[in-house]
């Protein structure tokens, strides 16, 4: 979704995005109402977040299972592996795509059936 620099402030102020962040001249975030909506009627959610987005996610949704994604040989720093709840090496992508299936207690076989969408 592409929203004009003024909707998208507006989004912030009012709290309509779950996370977001301006890096440069471009803005990106997640629209909280569809991805509740997803949450109440019981659907897995799988949001691609950088750190910042996934400790912005934690604030508002405490209970969010939280993976950390890392490239083999890489040790996050301390602090950053203590705010996720687990841990995935994205060594292979089929493993790490099963392992986070398993993660969300989903049967779906394709995780694109879990983003959000509006």
């Amino acid at each position: 979704m592409f929203l004009a620099p003024a909707e998208f402030e507006r989004r912030v102020a009012t709290g309509d995005l779950l996370e977001w962040s301006r890096i440069g001249a471009y803005h990106r975030g997640t629209l909280d109402p569809p991805l509740r909506a997803r949450l109440d009627a019981g659907q897995p959610v799988l949001l691609p977040l950088d750190v910042a987005g996934a400790r912005l996610v934690r604030a508002r949704v405490p209970a969010a299972r939280l993976v950390l994604l890392i490239p083999p040989g890489h040790r996050p720093d301390a602090a950053v592996a203590a705010a996720f709840g687990h841990t995935l090496t994205h060594d292979h992508s089929d493993r790490v795509a099963d392992e986070l299936v398993g993660l969300l207690g989903s049967s779906y076989p394709d995780p694109a059936w879990s983003r959000v969408r509006g």
